[in-house]
C-alpha cells in the first residue's frame, strides 16, 4: 500500500499528473503570444516576456508565480509598488523626441481626444456592475478605463493605487492591447475615413530649437505641479528622462536610461505581468470582463482621435490627415508607425510618421494627466 501511495505521489509531482485543463489552456494562450511576438513581430519586447512569464506561471507544482516564487517576488517589488511604471516612464522620456508636438502644438488636442476611451469605459464598467457576475465599483471602473490610453505603465500605476486586486488582469489587458495595435487600429481608421482623407499630405514641420526642447519638460512639469500634482510621479519621471536626453551634458545617463535600465525593467515587468496569465487568476468572469472593456476603451480612444482629426482638418487652414488622430493613444511609437503604414497604403509617397508622433507623445502626457485626475477624484 505504501508503495502504491508512493507511486501516486510521484505521479502527482510530475507535470503530466498535476497539470489541469485550465493550465493547459493558458499554456496555449502563452504560446500564442510568443508566436505573435516572434513570427508577426507584434511588440516583441512586450509580448515575448509576457508570454514566457505565462508559461512559467502555469507550470504545475513549481509555484513560480506564488508570492514566494521568484517571479512573485519581482511582481511584489516592482508592480505592486508601482516602481516599474515610473522607471519605464523615465526610459520613455529619454527615448522620446517631443519636437513634432512642439512644432505643431495643435496636434496635442488629438492626444487629448484619444483619452475619451478612458472615461467612456469608466461609465461602461459602472453600468455593467451587477450584471453577468461582474462587480466593479467606481475605483475599479477608473482603473479599467485607463486601459483605453494604451499605456501599460500608467494602467499599472493607477491600478496599484485604486484597485490592487485587479492589477494583474488590468496589466495583462493593457499590455496585450498595446502589442495588438497593428491589428486593432487599422480597421477602425479605414472605417472612419475616406480614401481621399487618408491621402491628405501635411505641411513640413518647422525646426524646433534645442532651447525649446530643454524648456519643454521643465514647463510641463511646472504646470503639472500647479494643476495636477497627483500626476507628477508619472509626468515627473517622463520629463526627467526627456531633460536628460535633451540637455546634452549627461550623455552617459541618457544612454543608461534609454538602454540598460529600461531593458532590464522591461524584462522584469513583462515576466511578472505574465504571471497573471495563470489559470486560477485569468480564467474568471471578472478578468474576461476587463479584457472586453479594455478592448472597447482602446477602440473608442482610437475613434475619438480620428474623428477629432477629421473635424480639425475641416476647420484648419493647414491640411491635417485624420489618420494621425489614431496615434493619440499612447502606444509609443507603435501607433505612429501604424498610422504611417495605413497612410502609405493610399499614397506610397505620403509619410505621416513624424506628423503622427505629435499626437502620439501628447497621448503619453494625456494618459498620465487622466490618471492624475482620477487619482485626485477617487483617492
Amino acid at each position: 500500500m505504501n508503495l502504491i501511495s508512493g507511486f501516486q505521489n510521484l505521479w502527482m509531482s510530475t507535470g503530466l499528473g498535476a497539470i489541469t485543463a485550465g493550465q493547459a489552456a493558458m499554456i496555449l494562450v502563452s504560446l500564442l503570444l510568443i508566436y505573435l511576438a516572434i513570427r508577426k513581430g507584434f511588440e516583441p519586447l512586450l509580448l515575448l516576456p509576457i508570454g514566457f512569464g505565462g508559461l512559467l506561471a502555469n507550470i504545475p507544482v513549481a509555484g513560480i508565480a506564488d508570492p514566494e516564487g521568484f517571479l512573485g517576488i519581482i511582481y511584489g517589488f516592482g508592480i505592486s509598488t508601482g516602481l516599474f511604471p515610473l522607471l519605464i516612464f523615465m526610459g520613455v522620456g529619454a527615448m522620446t523626441d517631443f519636437g513634432p508636438m512642439i512644432a505643431n502644438p495643435k496636434t496635442a488636442l488629438l492626444g487629448g481626444a484619444a483619452q475619451i476611451g478612458i472615461f467612456a469605459t469608466l461609465v461602461g464598467a459602472i453600468a455593467l456592475n451587477g450584471h453577468a457576475g461582474l462587480s466593479f465599483d467606481l475605483r475599479d471602473a477608473a482603473s479599467i478605463g485607463i486601459i483605453g490610453g494604451a499605456d501599460g505603465p500608467t494602467a499599472i500605476f493607477l491600478a496599484s493605487r485604486l484597485s490592487p486586486q485587479l492589477l494583474g488582469s488590468i496589466a495583462v489587458a493593457a499590455y496585450s492591447y498595446m502589442a495588438l495595435v497593428p491589428i486593432i487600429q487599422p480597421p477602425i481608421m479605414r472605417f472612419l475615413t475616406t480614401k481621399k482623407e487618408r491621402a491628405i499630405r501635411m505641411n513640413q514641420l518647422r525646426h524646433v530649437t534645442k532651447r525649446e526642447k530643454i524648456v519643454f519638460p521643465l514647463v510641463t512639469l511646472g504646470i503639472s505641479i500647479l494643476l495636477i500634482p497627483t500626476a507628477t510621479p508619472l509626468l515627473g519621471s517622463l520629463m526627467f528622462g526627456n531633460l536628460v536626453r535633451e540637455c546634452g551634458v549627461v550623455d552617459r545617463l541618457s544612454r543608461t536610461i534609454q538602454g540598460p535600465m529600461i531593458d532590464i525593467v522591461t524584462i522584469l515587468l513583462g515576466l511578472s505581468v505574465g504571471t497573471k496569465l495563470s489559470s486560477d487568476k485569468f480564467l474568471q468572469v471578472e478578468t474576461l470582463g476587463i479584457l472586453l472593456l479594455g478592448f472597447l476603451a482602446f477602440s473608442i480612444g482610437t475613434a475619438g482621435g480620428v474623428l477629432l482629426g477629421k473635424l480639425m482638418n475641416r476647420m484648419s487652414k493647414d491640411p491635417i490627415n485624420p489618420l494621425i488622430g489614431a496615434a493619440g493613444v499612447s502606444a509609443v511609437p507603435m501607433a505612429a508607425r501604424v498610422v504611417n503604414k495605413v497612410g502609405l497604403e493610399n499614397d506610397p509617397d505620403n509619410y505621416l510618421l513624424m506628423h503622427a508622433m505629435g499626437p502620439n507623445v501628447s497621448g503619453v502626457i494625456g494618459s498620465a494627466v487622466a490618471a492624475g485626475v482620477l487619482l485626485a477624484l477617487l483617492s
